[in-house]
């Protein structure tokens, strides 16, 4: 006789700590998401939770800290745009991660068509309709439906793992 199924899950058995090294084996690409805020501000930050969803229709996701400063603005506009980073944008991706600084002094953007902030030199862009965001935890889940996307097929990306940058090295 086998055991009925328990009524939901059970506590974790280990620390926060550990989670966090254990989710930093699996290696990531390495994004910055940018939006414009309703007052026109710039908005932009460093993200590893990135992950196509859909073909049919073309979605992505990504999640967010509900803590997140910049929260009110990604939740409530119409638009973002998803950046994965080029090889040699590590300083870029670090600037974008740290907190109280100025992220936009001296950066070079352009605006698309939505008035979304596009960064130059990135492996791929997707510039996102905010379709829908799911809390979860202690982050919200973003989906965004593509309306355009582009990729520069000779830049290498750049890569996270371990708490650690790499660069791609083909095998």
């Amino acid at each position: 006789m086998s055991a009925s199924p328990a009524a939901g899950p059970r506590p974790p058995d280990f620390s926060t700590r550990a989670f966090r090294s254990a989710l930093g084996m699996f290696a990531t690409g390495v994004t910055i998401v940018t939006a414009r805020a309703a007052d026109g501000s710039l908005v932009g930050l460093t993200a590893n939770s990135f992950n196509s969803v859909s073909l049919e229709p073309p979605l992505v996701l990504w999640s967010l800290s509900q803590q997140a400063g910049s929260m009110a603005a990604l939740a409530n506009g119409r638009h973002y745009a998803i950046h994965v980073l080029a090889a040699d944008q590590q300083a870029l991706a670090e600037r974008f991660a740290a907190r109280h600084t100025d992220r936009w002094a001296g950066v070079d953007h352009t605006d698309s068509v939505s008035g979304v902030p596009l960064l130059p030199g990135v492996a791929a862009t997707f510039e996102c309709f905010n379709r829908s965001q799911y809390a979860e935890g202690d982050h919200v889940i973003f989906v965004g439906e593509v309306e355009r996307c582009s990729h520069n097929p000779d830049v290498s990306p750049l890569l996270f793992h371990g708490g650690r940058f790499y660069t791609e090295h083909p095998l």
